[in-house]
């Protein structure tokens, strides 16, 4: 299995991808005025590492192994920026709390979300979280976002891509990853592979019928055959993720 924590200090030092990092890989550049809830953190270089959605005015949704352990420390959130070199566009939104899951471990046993509190309200529209069960049938068209790495081994993107994936079933996840869990994940992805997402890419939006229902958590390489990403079931963690939103930094 790939670690992403591992892989995101990585990227940051220049060096190869660990085993589980998820990227927009096989996708196309996007605008984020399509996807104005897409965002992104950076380090306290200004280096982006991970993605995130806005969920509310003050807050992001993440993955937990963007903000524990080895992961980069948290400076600002990135909103309205499609071009990362382009700092006249959007806002570095300083970042006051940050709450993981506290049964939160690793990325692969589950329990991989994080909210972060930002010091100001965003002026962009905030993304609906997924309420129920309809938009995790198997076929379901989503599409994942990012900036992250654009091939298993290649760099990542200086532009915001997104990439067409449809939800797998349960069934066909689990054959292809004994520590998949139903009830908390869910796989997107094609049989063939090809499109997926990939380091850099993580706690970022899968995207269903208007609504968050995944965040980019792990998976086994980039893109391959028979091996799906693996997102966090949203709509599973809806409540105590919402609790976060009556919470200041």
């Amino acid at each position: 299995m790939r670690s992403f924590v591992v892989a995101l200090v990585l990227v940051l030092l220049g060096g190869g991808a660990a085993s589980a990092d998820p990227r927009v890989v096989g996708g196309s550049r996007v605008s984020i005025g399509d996807y104005p809830w897409v965002v992104y953190l950076a380090d306290t270089g200004g280096r982006q590492f991970c993605g995130g959605t806005l969920v509310a005015p003050t807050k992001v949704l993440t993955a937990a192994h963007c903000t524990v352990g080895l992961a980069p420390k948290v400076s600002r959130v990135v909103v309205g920026r499609e071009d990362k070199s382009d700092n006249s566009r959007g806002e570095a939104v300083p970042v006051t709390a940050v709450w993981t899951h506290p049964a939160y471990q690793s990325a692969d046993p589950g329990n991989d979300v994080a909210v972060l509190t930002l010091a100001r309200a965003s002026a962009a529209r905030p993304l609906a979280l997924a309420d129920g069960p309809a938009l995790y049938a198997a076929g379901t068209p989503a599409v994942a976002l990012g900036w992250g790495r654009t091939s298993e081994q290649g760099a990542t993107s200086r532009y915001l891509r997104g990439v067409g994936v449809p939800v797998v079933s349960d069934e066909s996840c689990r054959q292809a990853y004994s520590m998949f869990k139903p009830a908390s994940m869910v796989c997107a992805g094609l049989p063939e592979g090809g499109r997926d997402t990939c380091q850099g890419d993580s706690g970022g939006p899968l995207v269903a019928g208007g609504k968050l229902i995944g965040v980019t958590s792990w998976g086994e390489g980039c893109a391959r055959r028979g091996k799906p990403g693996v997102y966090v079931r949203v709509a599973a963690y809806r409540a105590v993720i919402e609790d976060q939103f009556h919470t200041v930094g």
